[in-house]
This record gives structure tokens, C-alpha cells and sequence, in this order.
């Protein structure tokens, strides 16, 4: 099955960008506003039970932190992406260097991870355009914290459903 690691932001955030994402992201009906931890990935049932146990862990590792959205920006000319960005990456980023470590390191990504929102993907150059200065001119001042992650299954519908969140700092035990 395919599986992939997120953080879901605070369902006020989440009705921010679905105000854009109903119209401009193709994912919109198969997962909610996210950041993407780790990619989705092909993972064998022994693969999936060592990956539970190392995110216990790793989780436990990190404290809870605190996201703040300050602006939307774009992958392009890279890829067609617009994306509610952050103004600090980095508790995201040492998020994932945590969570995306040992065994469940990475390989060969053919990029920099670079935490971001998705509010629109696979737009044709002049819609993306047209789109972001836009949006370009919405103010963008959201926060939320941050208290676990969320190990995701893509279905054979294609939607991602939860299958396990992974406390912060050990928050909620």
C-alpha cells in the first residue's frame, strides 16, 4: 500500500486553503490542506511495523512547535504550484530531518524538501499566472501548533485516510 507521513494545520487554516483548493487543486477531494512529511511511498506490511515503531520514537524527540503561514508563493517555473508558504521553515524542517531519518530515510529525492501548503497544482502557466497575482494580494497571517504527525494509507479510491498520529514530545500519552 502506499503510505505517507503529514501535519495537518488548525481547521481554520484548513478553511482557508480549501476557499482556494476547491478550485484550483486536483487533490482536494482526497486529502485535506497538509504539509507532506514524506512523500507517498510503497511500503511492505514488515516495512510498515518498523516504520511505526521508528516514528514512535522520533516523535517523542521533537516538541510541539508552531507554524506560521505568512504569504502564498509558487514551485515555479520548476513545477505549476501555488502553496500557502511559511515564515519560518524550520521547525518543519528539523521535523522532517527527524521523522525522515534511520529508517525511514529518503533516497534520492530529486529535491529539497521545502515545507508548503498546496493550494493549487497542475495549472497551465497562464492560469498560474493569472492565479497568483491574485492571491499574491490576499493578506496571509495564520498560526497553529503543531502536536503530532499523521501516518497516512492511500486507499484504492485514491483518498488518504488516517492510520496513526504520532504525539510530539510525547504529548497526549
Amino acid at each position: 500500500m502506499l503510505y505517507g507521513l503529514a501535519v495537518f494545520p488548525s481547521s481554520e487554516i484548513q478553511e482557508f486553503a480549501d476557499r482556494y483548493r476547491k478550485r484550483y487543486d486536483t487533490h482536494y477531494s482526497i486529502i485535506k490542506p497538509h504539509l507532506t512529511l514524506r512523500e507517498k511511498e510503497l511500503i511492505s506490511e514488515e516495512q510498515l511495523e518498523k516504520g511505526i515503531s521508528y516514528l514512535t520514537e522520533a516523535a517523542r524527540k521533537l516538541e510541539p512547535f508552531i507554524l506560521h503561514f505568512n504569504r502564498f508563493s509558487t514551485f515555479y517555473p520548476a513545477n505549476n504550484v501555488i502553496y500557502m508558504a511559511l515564515a519560518d521553515p524550520e521547525p518543519m524542517q528539523k521535523a522532517y530531518e527527524v521523522l525522515c531519518s534511520g529508517v525511514l530515510q529518503e533516497q534520492a529525492k530529486p529535491y529539497a524538501f521545502t515545507p508548503h501548503l498546496t493550494i493549487a497544482q497542475e495549472l497551465g502557466d497562464d492560469e498560474l499566472h493569472d492565479v497568483l497575482s491574485s492571491v499574491r494580494k490576499q493578506p496571509v497571517d495564520f498560526r497553529c501548533t503543531v502536536n503530532h504527525v499523521v501516518l497516512l494509507r492511500q486507499t484504492e479510491n485514491g483518498i488518504w485516510q488516517s492510520v496513526q498520529e504520532f504525539p510530539l514530545g510525547g504529548s497526549g500519552e
